[in-house]
């Protein structure tokens, strides 16, 4: 969206001040009225699932407190829960209580050897999406987990993998981003997606 693609349609306002020089027209459209900040943003209830202290936890914290989710860490190991990046709860596993439909899961570190069990707790909540970070040049370890766990195929299908938007992301910064950029597609019916 350009400045020029927003219709207007008189003048208005902008916030910070009541001179003449601060006003500016209203656009008509109320995602340009949003992007401008004369509307506050719509966002429902959500909450972004942080599984496993690593850098793109810290990450994806800390940017999806900005982007307005409730931030839940999990992280069954208390010496890294002790040094734990910030987020609004910080748990040793994840239950009904916080993983609900408006949730959504990323598991940030596959080689844990909590994984399967993390994974069938989490696949036992009515999470609204499940994901674990991982390139496709490598085995998913969470299938073979959750297989020793006893899980059938249709329950294993519900994690996601790999997560976010193709943009080849190269740090744990830019992973993090892909992978909220992802969510929010997802959650909005869009075709950014998670098709690689």
């Amino acid at each position: 969206m350009t400045a020029a693609s927003c219709d207007q349609s008189g003048p208005r306002a902008a916030p910070g001040g009541p001179d003449q020089s601060s006003l500016r027209p209203l656009a008509a459209d109320p995602a340009c009225a949003m992007a401008h900040g004369d509307l506050p943003p719509e966002v429902g209830a959500r909450t972004l699932v942080v599984v496993f202290v690593s850098p793109v936890a810290s990450y994806l914290l800390h940017f999806a407190g900005d982007l307005g989710f409730r931030t839940v860490l999990v992280e069954p190991d208390p010496a890294r829960r002790a040094g734990a990046p910030r987020a609004d709860l910080t748990l040793a596993d994840p239950d009904k209580s916080f993983v609900d439909a408006d949730a959504d899961v990323v598991v940030t570190d596959h080689d844990r050897p909590e994984l399967g069990d993390t994974l069938q707790q989490v696949l036992q909540t009515p999470a609204r999406w499940v994901g674990v970070i991982g390139s496709l040049r490598h085995t998913a370890p969470h299938v073979a987990a959750l297989r020793d766990q006893g899980l059938d195929d249709t329950t294993i299908a519900r994690v996601h993998r790999p997560v976010g938007l193709n943009i080849g992301s190269h740090t744990p910064a830019e992973i993090a981003v892909a992978t909220l950029a992802g969510l929010i597609a997802d959650r909005n019916g869009r075709p950014g997606g998670f098709r690689f």
